[in-house]
C-alpha cells in the first residue's frame, strides 16, 4: 500500500469512527479520542512508506519520584499492544508505536487507537499521582482557601492530610 493510499485509509477510518481530527500535512493526521481521566487524549498520526507512526502526548515530566513514575511505565510496557511508554528530549512522557505498511488496516488502527486511549485513561490518574502528589496538595490548599471548586480533584482526596477531604469533594459536586 502506498503512503498516499494508508493515508486515505486513515482518514477513512477516523471518520467512520466518528473521532475528531485535523489533517495537518498530507502525511498526518492529529486525533483526538475522548476519555474519563484525561478529558482528551491527542494521537499524531505520522505516515511514511515504511509504516504509520503513532505518538500521544500523555503528561509533562514529573515533577518528583521519577524513578517511581518511570519504573510504572516500564512494568506498564509489557502489557501493551502496538505502542510504548517513552520520554522526549525534555523527559515528558508520551506513547509512541509503529506499524508496517503491510499491517495497516482499519481494524489494526481501531486496535492501536484504543490501546492508546485505555492506557492513556487509565495510567493518567497514577502517573499524576506517582510524580505530581505535592502539586495535587497545592492545588488542593489553593482551592480549598479560595472556596473553589475540587470536582476534579476528587480521585486525588487520598493523598490530602484533610479529615474533610471526602466531604469537601462532595460539597463541590
Amino acid at each position: 500500500m502506498s503512503a498516499a493510499e494508508t493515508a486515505q485509509l486513515i482518514e477513512d477510518t477516523l471518520r467512520d469512527h466518528e473521532i475528531e481530527y485535523s489533517r495537518d500535512t498530507p502525511e498526518t493526521f492529529v486525533a483526538i479520542l475522548p476519555g474519563e481521566r484525561k478529558y482528551r487524549t491527542p494521537v499524531m498520526l505520522t505516515v511514511s512508506e515504511p509504516g504509520v507512526r503513532f505518538e500521544s502526548f500523555v503528561c509533562r515530566k514529573p515533577e518528583e519520584n521519577a524513578d517511581g513514575v518511570h519504573s510504572f511505565m516500564l512494568r506498564r510496557n509489557a502489557r501493551l499492544y502496538g505502542v510504548a511508554y517513552a520520554l522526549d528530549q525534555m523527559g515528558d512522557i508520551y506513547l509512541v508505536g509503529r506499524i508496517a505498511t503491510s499491517a495497516v488496516s482499519a481494524d489494526e488502527l481501531d486496535r492501536i487507537l484504543g490501546q492508546i486511549l485505555q492506557a492513556t485513561d487509565d495510567d493518567f490518574n497514577t502517573l499524576l499521582e506517582l510524580g505530581f502528589a505535592g502539586a495535587i496538595r497545592r492545588e488542593w490548599d489553593w482551592r480549598v482557601s479560595r472556596g473553589e471548586s475540587l470536582r476534579n480533584l476528587r480521585a486525588f482526596a487520598h493523598l490530602v492530610d484533610d479529615e474533610d477531604a471526602q466531604a469537601r469533594v462532595a460539597e463541590s459536586e
